[in-house]
């Protein structure tokens, strides 16, 4: 009966782990599911570690990534069972006697996630379980692998304490503190002064792909809620994929934004699509200045698998049907930033707010503030907006930036370097987030080291561990 009970431990440390995750936030129960997932692995073999590990990772990823269900139940199954492998080999790292070593095997868990598969698919990570409790001031040292140590170090001293160790609890448990205390202390950037923004939202359905069926409508519900802009503002921020043309220089929708950036005076940035060819097409943020003119762009780097690429087309299409994505998106390069009379901007497009180094990058290039144009229209739950807020949050506390997101049905949000959300919008309605913020200058650890040195001392521990092993058993 060991391992059907190991197995229902482990999918019960998933579901409160999963629990932690937006749109439930929870997060204590990340905590408690952590230090339920470490106990459950003192002191087991390997297959044992491994199965649970993997229904972990079910609860996990089958309840984090549910929003996949409604554009692929085969795909949906997939990942969730590759995602969960890739938590289950990881266990293999806390060999019998080295529970220390279990905060190293999350990390690298989920810096693996970050990285693969198609490029990393970062959703559901346990770093946005923790956005909104006490370990977050930390992303400003370490960044969200930071966080997830933190996790593993709480969960192990938890474990310790359970098993009658109080020192060993203590010592984990202070060390915690002061890496928390110096990520409150030790900000990192500075003011530099302040920031009129807007937010547009335009409203309208949600569902699967449901913004595509009706491009000109999406970008008329954008002008007519920019409308509700009171001047002065000195930056307005439009969502992804609004503007939806062959070519974008000389069309009617970029006359309309020049004519809008011209009536309130103010920088406009707005997401559009336009083609690259008969297989390919571009996505990218565009920044307008207050005469109207087109002064900058940025095309978006990290598509979404599946959804603006298809990995493996040519094999994929006899299997699937591809319609909904018949081409494939052509990768831009370069650190998201935009110059404009209102600043350096930072821009991370939809997904792209997901992965780290997207912030970082423009943060080391002087971005002053953090935009996140993202379309998240084809979810029809709150699931994947929600998780992007939180992701929004992660970046504002790693860069020390404000974060300014628009989405055409939501959510849209303004988030201050704290990662404290100032404001958000409801799903689906039209509206307007007006808000002055304060645009900041310099770098944090985070951003000034990056994740590559936690990673590389996971691995370490990692090796550590399993030589320690090894000589043992010699």
């Amino acid at each position: 009966m060991r391992l059907p009970r190991l197995a229902g431990q482990g999918f019960l440390a998933g579901l409160l782990l999963t629990a932690s995750l937006p749109p439930f936030g929870w997060w204590p129960l990340g905590l408690a599911g952590a230090a339920l997932l470490a106990g459950s692995l003192a002191d087991r073999r390997g297959r044992e570690r491994l199965l649970c590990g993997a229904a972990a990772g079910l609860a996990l990823y089958g309840v984090g990534w549910w929003w996949m269900s409604e554009f692929s139940a085969p795909g949906y199954v997939l990942a969730v069972l590759a995602e969960s492998a890739i938590l289950a080999a990881a266990m293999l790292v806390v060999r019998p006697g080295r529970l220390w070593a279990f905060p190293a095997a999350l990390v690298l868990a989920e810096a693996v996630r970050d990285r693969w598969p198609f490029g990393g698919v970062p959703l559901a990570g346990l770093p946005l379980g923790q956005v909104g409790g006490p370990l977050a001031p930390a992303a400003r040292i370490g960044g969200q692998l930071l966080l997830v140590a933190l996790v593993g170090v709480v969960a192990v001293a938890a474990v310790a304490l359970a098993r009658r160790r109080p020192l060993a609890s203590g010592l984990g448990l202070a060390a915690v503190a002061v890496v928390v205390t110096i990520g409150v202390l030790v900000p990192g950037a500075h003011d530099a002064g302040p920031l009129r923004v807007a937010a547009v939202q335009g409203g309208g359905q949600r569902g699967v792909r449901a913004l595509y069926r009706d491009p000109q409508g999406v970008f008329l519900g954008q002008l007519r809620a920019s409308d509700a802009v009171t001047p002065p503002v000195d930056l307005v921020v439009w969502p992804e994929d609004v503007i939806d043309v062959d070519r974008v220089e000389g069309s009617a929708e970029a006359e309309a934004v020049a004519a809008m950036a011209r009536r309130l005076d103010a920088t406009v940035v707005a997401g559009i699509v336009e083609d690259a060819g008969p297989d390919h097409f571009r996505n990218a943020a565009l920044a307008w200045d207050p005469s109207g003119r087109i002064v900058a762009r940025y095309d978006k780097v990290h598509p979404v698998p599946f959804g603006e690429v298809i990995p493996g087309r040519a094999l994929v299409k006899h299997f699937a049907d591809l319609t909904a994505v018949p081409r494939d998106m052509a990768r831009g390069h370069g650190p998201g930033l935009l110059r404009t009379p209102a600043g350096r901007l930072g821009v991370a497009v939809s997904y792209e707010v997901f992965f780290a180094d997207r912030g970082r990058d423009a943060v080391r290039h002087r971005a002053t503030i953090l935009l996140v144009p993202t379309n998240a229209s084809s979810f029809s739950s709150g699931q994947v907006p929600a998780q992007e807020l939180g992701a929004a949050r992660l970046r504002a506390l790693e860069t020390g930036r404000t974060v300014v997101q628009a989405a055409p049905t939501g959510y849209s949000a303004v988030v201050d370097w704290r990662g404290r959300v100032l404001a958000h919008t409801a799903l689906g309605r039209r509206a307007v987030l007006q808000r002055a913020v304060r645009a900041r200058a310099g770098q944090t650890v985070a951003s000034r080291l990056g994740e590559a040195p936690l990673a590389g001392l996971a691995a370490v521990g990692a090796a550590v561990a399993a030589l320690a092993r090894r000589r043992r058993k010699t």
